[in-house]
């Protein structure tokens, strides 16, 4: 009886053994699912999850890459028959076919793979831009931006651009000549810094995002002098204008069917944005007969607008001009423009503080009043005066020589304070147009001022508002300039600082 017993144990077990074998051998081997093909940028990071099964119970997984490198962020879970394993997977330095393949094992140590692949694309860094900018859009730093033709910020849109950002105009002149215009009701909100401006060139110029980055600002391939590649930077506003008729305009430089290019209005204190740590360079291409594109025009801008910190390089036309509005402008340098330095019409009120230009194809400033009724007082008093304070000039270099040194007309008011000429040569001189003579021919109404402009010329007294000349100092008007220019008259240098 005991023999039986142990027999029919022995039975029993082998019967239990068999069974278990066979259920072990029925489990299905594991599954791994490899996920969608993706995309990754060069050097950039994605992640990437595997779907398994697994009857036999997860034991452990592993992971190869090709073209980067991979690790498990997320592991399946010991004895588990289903789950997800995550990896993240870093691209490579070069552009082209990646893989990641995921092996999981399990604890009957049947295994299965899966590969994902993976696009590694370089990171695009320049970007066409062929039409109106009709919706918020944000133009980022350490990328190019081409202009290909004249682009216009819609009303009611903003366009942000980031500190180092490239914004390059291709050639062209007439109805193709590239700028950025930015419509009545629009916005540009472009913060550059000192140590990453924002350059507006030509497409000619070789400049790149890495030299902005490293701190080399100047462009490796084009001279100061050179202008007319392409367009320029066109602001419009609805702050008051005085014209002829009505209270709008359209600015010159842009097509009368284009109906961005119209400024003016009621609102003194209009807002177009920020404008900080700016270099606008090699522009002004003609789009008609004596027609150019300033390097920075300002339409009926009014008073909400920050312009601080801006520089304009050889420029064709004039290099800033006002037309009426309200804004005011703190730390620009003017270098080598083909026309003008800085002109101002059409009763612009605001002030231009702490600036430095540097010789001019024409008038270091040509400066007008109001349009319209030129005789009536009351109507120069609505539009009272601007400013011109803490300058530097130098009216000649051995490359460019300035036809004179500011050209008024009789309705001209404005003031200026502490400003200094230097490198003046005989003939040029402060004048009134017309042949008239200061200050007895200008208009009643007109209060035309000047205040310490100093003429440093010899055997000419400094102060042309007749007061004694004084000590000369050694640093004329001590000129605290936070400006992002930094020139030498050899060509090597024009950085932002």
């Amino acid at each position: 009886m005991k023999r039986f017993l142990i027999y029919s144990l022995i039975a029993t077990m082998a019967i239990f053994t068999s069974c278990k074998k066979d259920d072990d051998e029925q489990k299905k081997a594991p599954r791994v699912t490899s996920p969608a093909v993706q995309e990754a940028l060069t050097g950039a990071s994605v992640e990437l999850s595997f779907a398994y099964t697994a009857e036999g119970g997860f034991k452990s997984s592993g992971v190869a890459a090709t073209n980067g490198t991979a690790t498990i962020t997320t592991d399946g879970s010991a004895g588990a028959t289903s789950g997800t394993i995550v990896v993240n997977f870093t691209a490579g330095s070069s552009a082209g076919a990646g893989a990641v393949t995921l092996t999981v094992t399990d604890e009957l140590n049947e295994s299965d793979d899966a590969t994902a692949v993976i696009n590694v694309v370089e990171e695009q860094t320049t970007f066409y831009i062929s039409g109106n900018i009709t919706e918020d859009a944000t133009w980022e730093t350490g990328k190019v931006y081409i202009l290909q033709s004249r682009i216009a910020v819609v009303d009611g849109v903003t366009l942000t651009i980031e500190p180092g950002v490239i914004v390059k105009g291709e050639a062209g002149t007439g109805v193709n000549a590239t700028a950025l215009l930015i419509a009545q009701g629009a916005k540009l909100m472009a913060e550059g810094t000192a140590d990453l401006p924002i350059i507006f060139t030509s497409i000619a110029d070789e400049i790149t995002p890495e030299q902005i980055a490293a701190g080399d600002f100047k462009s490796p391939n084009l001279d100061i002098t050179q202008n007319g590649l392409w367009g320029g930077l066109l602001v419009m506003g609805k702050a008051p204008i005085s014209v002829a008729d009505g209270n709008t305009a359209q600015i010159e430089g842009i097509p009368s069917t284009d109906v961005n290019g119209r400024y003016g209005g009621d609102d003194p204190d209009d807002n177009s944005g920020v404008f900080k740590y700016i270099s606008l360079r090699h522009g002004g291409s003609n789009i008609g007969e004596g027609n150019e594109i300033n390097g920075l025009t300002l339409g009926g801008v009014g008073s909400g607008t920050v312009i601080e910190n801006i520089e304009v390089i050889a420029n064709q036309d004039d290099a800033i001009e006002w037309f009426g509005g309200t804004v005011d402008v703190k730390n620009a340098v003017v270098v080598y423009p083909g026309d003008d330095g800085m002109d101002a019409d059409q009763g612009w009120n605001g002030t231009c503080d702490n600036f430095v230009i540097i010789a001019t194809d024409d008038h270091l400033f040509e400066l007008d009043g109001i349009e319209g009724d030129k005789n009536d007082p009351a109507v120069i008093a609505e539009f009272g005066a601007y400013t011109f304070k803490n300058g530097y000039v130098i009216a000649n270099t051995e490359d460019v020589t300035s036809s004179d040194l500011i050209n008024l007309d009789p309705e001209t008011f404005v003031h200026f304070e502490n400003i200094f000429f230097t490198a003046i040569e005989d003939g040029q001189q402060i004048t009134l147009k017309g042949a008239l003579t200061l200050p007895d021919d200008f208009l009643p109404g007109v209060e035309t001022s000047f205040t310490n402009v100093v003429l440093n010329v010899a055997d000419v007294a400094p102060y042309i508002d007749g007061t004694a000349p004084g000590v000369q100092p050694e640093q004329p008007l001590q000129i605290h300039l936070q400006l992002i220019c930094q020139y030498s008259a050899g060509h090597g240098r024009n950085r932002l600082d």
